[in-house]
């Protein structure tokens, strides 16, 4: 008997070279979330799934059981992103953002690929800068997987608009300046940066790129995303340490 066969739309999120010359691919789905994913013959020449086995490439994939492997059978390509992959720093960046979201998709609802899917095409299509796409894709992300700050006012003493903002990267709240809480570790926001952490945090995620800071409000939202991923994950990511070693000089002072 024939197994049966399910059709869906997937990103790879990794690429695992295994014996032969097949690939084991980490694939993010609309529908069934993250899947590991076995396509024999993928890097054998002339393979007709090559292409939709790179990293970051986005199509509709045709799948079935065997055991407790997940196989690929069929796969036509959506979108390969093909910006980025004439622009390292974008790589570097959207290889980043791929790795982190393998870290915290497992059990996340089905907004998450879409935020992935747009993030990419900012970096690829619209040319949008990785200083302002990385923070504002850090921040959605993580408070779509249950990280989300409490950034609608200062968390010690209640002030709407924090007096020299600053987010506490442990507890995760955003406080004033003068207001401290033990065993915390802040950075500072600048009000700028606050405005617009709330714009990601809050505002309508088709147009999460779609604002502007001046280059210190920049630099102070980049080093606090990171800090705040960093501390809530408890981990480093080795793409992201990547990414900021290829930063072309002027860029360096945002981040």
């Amino acid at each position: 008997m024939q197994p049966e066969r399910f059709v869906t739309c997937g990103l790879v999120l990794r690429e695992t070279v295994t014996r032969d010359a097949d690939k084991i691919l980490t694939v993010l789905t609309p529908d069934r979330g993250r899947l590991s994913v076995i396509a024999r013959g993928a890097r054998r020449k002339g393979s007709r799934v090559a292409a939709a086995c790179q990293l970051l490439a986005y199509s509709e994939m045709t799948l079935y059981e065997k055991g407790r492997w997940t196989m690929l059978d069929a796969a036509d390509t959506i979108e390969l992103f093909d910006g980025l992959r004439q622009d390292l720093t974008a790589l570097s960046l959207a290889a980043y953002f791929a790795e982190l979201t393998e870290a915290v998709s497992d059990g996340c609802g089905g907004d998450v690929l879409p935020l992935l899917l747009n993030a990419l095409y900012a970096l690829s299509a619209l040319k949008k800068p990785p200083q302002l796409v990385k923070p504002a894709f850090q921040f959605r992300l993580m408070a779509l997987a249950g990280y989300e700050p409490m950034a609608d006012g200062c968390a010690l003493c209640g002030a709407p608009q924090p007096e020299n903002p600053m987010l506490d990267v442990v507890h995760g709240v955003v406080h004033c300046g003068k207001c401290r809480e033990k065993g915390g570790l802040s950075l500072p926001l600048t009000a700028s940066g606050l405005a617009a952490l709330r714009y990601v945090l809050y505002g309508d995620p088709r147009r999460l790129y779609s604002f502007s800071l001046p280059p210190e409000g920049l630099r102070a939202l980049n080093h606090a995303a990171d800090a705040y991923v960093s501390a809530q994950l408890e981990r480093s990511f080795r793409t992201l340490d990547y990414y900021k070693t290829i930063l072309p000089q002027e860029e360096t002072k945002y981040e």
